[in-house]
């Protein structure tokens, strides 16, 4: 139960509802116990008029009286029962949606390292599958847990009361049941995490799967992808079974115990009636409607343990990304100016996961309204600037001021409203063309972005379609293509109007027809703001007010376009390559 302590403040949240739900619960069962007395006196009424003890008279109105009270405790009891079930299952909702927003929150706070480690398909799990888990046991188990503490609690000093000896053996087999419980809980905690291990798996290949299927279908690989699919689903179909079956072990054993007590009530019942321990006839069917009553609450037994521990096994599991600290914390709370004057000075970072150093000394300054552009080599360290610039990781060597302050000092939000982004991959969302260009500026007017659309060139491409801007894409914006997605990647950094804008090599899959215009949009919306320019074409460095030329993490050449294209080296050579023949 020690993991589960981490929603205790959610029960604490919802105190007065489960309190009311509780006294609700108590209530029902209370009721509901009435049931068996008035069928043991209507029993026993029966008997006598039999025997000839009272008059047919007395037996009619007595009969129709524990009839009545039947009734009355059946309807209450019902009402109860709704209001209970209302009550605490809801209770469990709420805490199903807070625990998976707390969650979800976690996972928007944690750096870009902790997503490298962990997959996809697990975070997915641990957030849908472990959290039900977990709302099982905030509502189901609890409702049954006090439903049958109450039941059991006024029962047997109910019974007791009555017959104290036939009590005794009624409840005799229930210490052995409890044995039996905490013997197979273990086993059940254990096996249950396994399980939930296996599901993180199988989720995990299935996202992959879908996400890559036009991979899988231009390669051929359907069949094998099926068998790998199919060989991970048996292993988890296995666990599954593995722990059914200690599952399975529960009802049998409790039907069994359950059983031999009703063959107890019967016989010890019968032998004190007929020995006149026993006055009433009647209370032989009561005690045998008390056992049977309990049947459910001692099987439950079983099911709420069940649940308890499956859901230990996966708060532990959503637990330990909770305690995860984010490698990026905000370490300055009010909110900063970002004017777009940066300057790198000897920064080198190490990647932790793969110890591959990006860049070793970079060192370089722009002030407010300047472009720079950066080019080199793929792994060179390019995409780094960028992403150690929106702070998406830390420096570990050297110093990024922005504005003359070093840039962990700087508010994190106010950083990277200030900062416009276009990565190398575009990414869009399931969602219309409208709102995935809105992403950066949730309450921009239609004009806004048309105007946005139209310096990204792709206004065109979009009217053409059916809806429109209201055209919904698929998943990671497959409706488009590479050109497309980038333009309209564009195109959503451009409505913000930030200080600082970084473009990511995002003009590669465009035609250098297209790229012109682009660039020549870009350069009207960039005045006065801090530009940087990641690319591999001379044409989209050569109007920057700065260049450098990065290899193996390291500045190897720097200047402007007319110096570099006039100084041996990369820049030469690229420029030589790509653009000798055109006139730029």
């Amino acid at each position: 139960m020690k993991e589960l302590k981490h929603i205790n403040k959610y029960f604490y949240k919802y105190r007065y509802r489960l309190l009311f739900g509780i006294l609700i619960t108590v209530g029902a069962k209370i009721f509901a116990l009435f049931t068996p007395r008035f069928i043991g006196k209507s029993i026993t009424t029966i008997s006598k008029a039999f025997d000839g003890e009272i008059s047919n008279e007395v037996f009619r109105q007595e009969l129709a009286t524990n009839i009545m009270y039947l009734i009355g405790a059946a309807v209450i009891t019902g009402i109860f029962t709704f209001l209970m079930r209302q009550t605490i299952i809801n209770v469990s909702r709420y805490i199903e949606y807070d625990l998976k927003n707390e969650v979800y929150q976690q996972y928007q706070n944690l750096s870009l390292n902790f997503y490298k480690a962990n997959r996809t398909g697990d975070l997915m799990n641990r957030i849908s599958e472990d959290v039900g888990k977990v709302r099982m046991y905030a509502g189901p188990a609890i409702m049954y847990t006090i439903n049958t503490v109450t039941l059991f609690v006024v029962a047997l000093i109910y019974m007791v009361s009555v017959a104290p000896k036939l009590t005794l053996y009624t409840v005799l087999p229930l210490p052995i049941l409890s044995i039996i419980i905490y013997k197979l809980s273990k086993i059940i905690n254990k096996r249950s995490r396994i399980v939930q291990e296996y599901l993180s798996h199988l989720s995990t290949y299935t996202q992959e799967s879908f996400s890559g299927i036009s991979v899988i279908k231009s390669y051929g690989i359907e069949n094998a992808n099926y068998d790998e699919f199919n060989a991970l689903s048996e292993e988890s179909k296995q666990k599954q079974i593995d722990l059914t079956k200690v599952q399975a072990l529960f009802f049998p054993s409790m039907i069994l115990l359950i059983g031999i007590s009703n063959i107890l009530v019967a016989y010890i019942g019968g032998m004190q009636y007929i020995n006149g321990e026993i006055k009433e006839i009647g209370t032989i069917a009561e005690f045998l409607i008390y056992v049977n009553m309990l049947t459910w609450p001692v099987a439950t037994v079983g099911w709420v343990t069940n649940l308890v521990q499956q859901a230990e096994a996966s708060q532990k599991r959503i637990n330990e990304f909770l305690k995860q600290e984010p490698d990026i914390k905000n370490l300055n709370t009010t909110p900063s100016e970002i004017n777009g004057n940066i300057e790198f000075k000897n920064v080198t970072y190490v990647y932790p996961d793969t110890n591959i150093k990006a860049l070793d000394g970079i060192s370089f300054t722009l002030h407010k309204g300047e472009t720079l552009a950066i080019l080199g080599k793929t792994g060179s360290g390019k995409s780094t600037i960028l992403d150690l610039l929106g702070r998406l990781y830390d420096v570990q060597d050297g110093q990024i001021l922005i504005d003359g302050i070093n840039i962990d000092q700087v508010n994190l939000k106010s950083l990277r409203d200030g900062i416009g982004y276009v990565p190398q991959d575009a990414f869009l969302f399931s969602d219309t063309i409208a709102n995935n260009i809105k992403f950066g500026k949730e309450d921009a007017t239609d004009d806004e972005v048309i105007r946005a659309a139209k310096l990204a060139d792709v206004h065109r491409n979009i009217t053409k379609f059916k809806k429109g801007y209201q055209t919904k894409l698929g998943e990671r914006g497959i409706t488009l293509s590479g050109g497309q997605k980038q333009r309209i990647s564009i195109a959503r950094a451009i409505i913000e109007a930030p200080e600082i804008m970084l473009f990511d090599d995002c003009l590669s899959a465009v035609d250098t027809e297209t790229e012109e215009k682009i660039l020549k949009s870009l350069r009207e919306i960039s005045d006065g703001k801090t530009t940087i320019i990641v690319s591999h074409r001379v044409s989209s460095a050569k109007d920057a007010d700065k260049i450098i030329i990065l290899e193996d993490g390291k500045i190897v050449q720097h200047g402007t376009h007319e110096t570099l294209v006039n100084t041996d080296g990369y820049y030469k050579e690229l420029y030589i390559k790509q653009l000798s023949t055109k006139e730029l």
